[in-house]
């Protein structure tokens, strides 16, 4: 028999059991959508890196690195000779991309991305130099410079070369300045819009009922299944505190979509644990089809005055491989259906055949999208 005092202990223990599973089935508003007009902005510029190690453009093939440096140094006061023929190998011209998140003020630093557009072998150690950085509109948001970070190395000699991971494109933490800002409201008078990540009707009343519970009556309405309008406060620092509160409120989003995507050009496939299956019985196995040709040398016998030629013996070879017939039971789970396609050896791009088939004779229950 158990005392009284086990009988809590054991109690309480079930009761703490049962609130992390529901706090773990919950997320938070933030998690689940945006506040309508707080996006970044996609930035990005022209130039050129100095101080690479003879691992820069040929400027033989790339004319526009030539082109760059004769401006560059033009804006600083250097005139080039008509003519000059410049043989340049530790310069590389870049793209440099960046995205200016939301209410980014002018001083603060971000971080850019560093690519090579011309056929240099590497941008390890170089340095960018001043780039202005341009967003959709023309106008320049941020100043970019600063040493390129490359994570990899490479090394060749005598024809043979060794490379570890990619060195034509480098980070440069902090290493745009913002010089403007973009203006971003939130909201429209008194209304504030947020947006889910993913279209889901029932995501979206749940949305609203956890914002109408914790605030005003009403103060929440769900105008699809994407887009929630809230009332809120018009004063700036109110409507922070407000915003702050709502994105932090806990909901337990629908249950997901079953889902099959397929990628028709690596052969990949991912299911959540959604997907099902009705009773479906599958067979798989491979054709091979190999053609082969010998040369073959046709030689005259002596004194025939004949002449030597090459003939060609083709062979074709057909091979079926054995195939054999699964029978899957309805309401297979995600591990059943992994665990039933490997049992007849289908590959990874073998897979995106059975499942499309599949889902045409009706037996998966699931959204199949190929991409």
């Amino acid at each position: 028999m158990f005392s009284r005092a086990s009988s809590l202990r054991i109690a309480f223990c079930a009761i703490a059991i049962l609130l992390a599973s529901v706090a773990h089935a919950t997320e938070r508003i933030k998690d689940l959508a945006s506040i309508g007009g707080v996006r970044n902005n996609q930035l990005v510029g022209y130039g050129l890196v100095v101080g690479l190690d003879g691992s820069g453009d040929q400027t033989t093939q790339t004319p526009f690195t030539v082109q760059s440096i004769i401006n560059m140094l033009g804006n600083m006061g250097v005139t080039m000779p008509p003519g000059t023929n410049l043989q340049l190998k530790n310069v590389a011209a870049v793209m440099v991309t960046a995205n200016l998140p939301p209410f980014a003020r002018p001083g603060q630093q971000i971080d850019i991305t560093v690519s090579s557009i011309g056929n240099a072998k590497s941008l390890r150690g170089g340095t960018l130099v001043f780039t202005p950085l341009k967003g959709a509109d023309g106008q320049v948001y941020a100043m970019a410079q600063g040493n390129v970070v490359v994570g990899g190395a490479g090394a060749q000699a005598a024809g043979s070369a060794q490379t570890i991971n990619h060195l034509a494109a480098g980070r440069i933490p902090g290493g745009a300045t913002v010089e403007r800002s973009v203006p971003t409201a939130l909201g429209d008078g008194d209304v504030v819009t947020l947006q889910l990540h993913d279209f889901d009707f029932g995501t979206a009343r749940r949305v609203v009922d956890a914002i109408n519970r914790a605030t005003a009556s009403g103060a929440a309405q769900a105008l699809d299944g994407r887009t929630i309008e809230v009332r809120a406060p018009l004063d700036n620092s109110d409507r922070v505190a407000f915003l702050g509160m709502l994105e932090n409120l806990t909901v337990t989003p629908e249950q997901q979509v079953a889902k099959v995507i397929v990628n028709s050009r690596t052969g990949s496939v991912v299911m959540n644990q959604r997907v099902t299956l009705q009773n479906v019985a599958v067979a798989h196995g491979n054709l091979t089809v190999r053609i082969g040709i010998d040369p073959l040398v046709s030689q005259p016998a002596p004194f025939s005055r004949g002449e030597t030629v090459v003939t060609a013996r083709g062979e074709v070879d057909i091979e079926q491989g054995q195939g054999s017939l699964i029978n899957i039971a309805a309401g297979a789970s995600l591990a059943d259906v992994v665990n039933a396609l490997n049992s007849i050896g289908a590959t990874p791009m073998d897979l995106v055949s059975i499942l499309q088939a599949m889902r045409a004779a009706g037996s998966l229950r699931a959204e199949l999208e190929v991409i």
